[in-house]
């Protein structure tokens, strides 16, 4: 499971295409706002030092194992989760519920008998794990 993803050629420069133009909009447009609200180096830090927290919660063990599963399988419930991680449960348990308070996860409880609980990405999850994905790409690419 920790073999690397080795991308052809050609999907490679169709990535790094998509990644570069992606980070050129978000760097115009940091600019762009940076100017036109007249905004101080000493208030980005200020906006960084909030993001802090979520910064935490996304880089314990576990975490981001947990929200990938969740991008790739949709939903799946905690024994799926468990099975696919190899992490015990109480551990699973503690980081569902961390990942659930913060935004990340949507849980999902239906009715039985038996009573069924699957976990699912919520938007603010999803997008963070898709933006994630060009710091993995670029801190694994040659």
């Amino acid at each position: 499971m920790n073999t690397p993803v080795t991308l052809s050629a050609e999907f490679r420069k169709l990535v790094e295409g998509q990644m570069d133009r992606t980070i050129q909009g978000i760097e115009a447009t940091f600019f762009a706002i940076m100017e036109k609200q007249k905004i101080t180096p000493q208030e980005v830090k200020d906006e960084i030092d909030s993001l802090q927290e979520n910064f935490t919660v996304l880089f314990q063990k576990w975490s981001l194992e947990i929200l990938y599963t969740l991008l790739l399988k949709k939903a799946s419930g905690f024994g799926g989760l468990k099975k696919v991680l190899g992490v015990n449960s109480r551990t699973l348990s503690d980081k569902l519920k961390l990942l659930q308070a913060h935004g990340y996860l949507e849980r999902n409880v239906q009715s039985g008998p038996p009573l069924r609980v699957s976990y699912a990405l919520s938007d603010k999850g999803k997008n963070t794990v898709l933006l994630a994905l060009p710091l993995l790409y670029y801190s694994t690419s040659v």
